[in-house]
């Protein structure tokens, strides 16, 4: 089995007290990050972008369920008369410093495999680039959106945004409460009580309640398949019982593992890094057992998947009491600004 992730991540999500050497760097960390916001939140005043923008990150390092809340997002957006585009990073892509429009088609090796993935579930304009602020323009230009979603770049300041959401993954949390470099943290607990809404990713975490910040509970769920050589669906009831080899290269693993777990499959597990570049070779397993994994995944193995390779779509469950409380921060935002 490959590790699930690199020591220092085991680390950050482990109850060990750093040690001394990364907590000094963790304070300068947070001296530049402080510098950073401030100069960043002044730039962001005086470039007006035109939309109104909505942020969905987080603020620690690794997988925490964003892209499926952003899906989500944007499906209740249209619901409620929107036009929403996406801008996106394309973190493991190499499209460069010049915003690239997405396409369902497009590689993800060169744009991002979330960018991809968004693009072929929601059909909206994507763009990527590296300068949130690049993006959204050239989603402004297209003349297409009348609001955009940034996955990921909570952290951009430069960006300015009338909305925000953070993300955190209800079964790991805020791990051992650090900042980078001695645990995960980007930005302290304490940046949980300015976004408008927490949203928790399953697991029974819970912010401190001295923070007083607003929660949102979400849960993914699973209930077919996806052939990726082909198009046809399967019921992942019928493979109960089975074994299979379970694929996933996202921030936190067992996550998807756990939720094929608990619908009864038997798992060989094969945890990647997050983000990884696949290649025929690592599914060379030495049998014809099915192959489960992330959607994320299966954008990059498309081009040489077998007919033993499935894609396990997930969507994002919310409540009606919750997302009526959504509904009601999107209707404070003007489609003209």
């Amino acid at each position: 089995m490959k590790p699930i992730s690199d020591p220092l991540q085991r680390f950050w999500y482990s109850s060990d007290t750093p040690p001394l050497s990364l907590r000094l760097l963790s304070w300068l960390f947070v001296a530049a990050a402080a510098g950073r916001r401030r100069w960043q939140k002044q730039q962001a005043r005086r470039t007006p972008l035109g939309l109104p923008v909505i942020v969905v990150g987080n603020i620690n390092v690794g997988g925490s369920g964003k892209t499926p809340f952003v899906i989500w997002l944007v499906e209740r957006l249209r619901e409620w008369g929107w036009h929403p585009g996406i801008v996106s990073r394309g973190y493991g892509g190499r499209a460069g410093a010049t915003p690239r429009l997405v396409a369902g088609e497009s590689n993800p090796a060169e744009c991002g495999d979330e960018p991809v993935l968004m693009a072929r579930r929601l059909g909206c304009p994507v763009v990527v680039c590296p300068d949130r602020v690049a993006a959204v323009r050239a989603l402004t230009r297209l003349g297409q959106v009348d609001v955009v979603i940034s996955d990921d770049g909570l952290q951009h300041y430069r960006m300015a945004r009338k909305l925000e959401f953070a993300v955190v993954d209800g079964t790991r949390g805020l791990g051992n409460g650090y900042r980078l470099p001695a645990g995960p943290l980007r930005e302290s607990s304490g940046r949980l009580a300015e976004v408008n809404l927490t949203v928790v990713n399953g697991g029974g975490w819970k912010p401190p309640p001295l923070l007083n910040a607003p929660v949102l509970c979400m849960r993914l769920t699973g209930t077919h398949a996806v052939a990726i050589a082909g198009s046809h669906t399967k019921p992942l009831a019928q493979f109960a019982g089975e074994t299979v080899h379970a694929v996933a290269g996202i921030g936190n693993p067992t996550r998807f593992f756990s939720m094929l777990t608990q619908l009864g499959i038997k798992l060989v597990v094969h945890p990647f890094p997050d983000h990884h570049s696949y290649r025929p070779e690592d599914f060379a397993f030495g049998d014809d057992r099915p192959v489960l994994m992330t959607e994320k995944d299966a954008v990059k193995c498309q081009p040489f998947a077998d007919a033993r390779m499935w894609s396990v779509p997930v969507q994002a469950q919310i409540t009606v009491e919750d997302t009526a409380r959504v509904r009601e921060l999107i209707a404070t935002l003007n489609k003209e600004i």
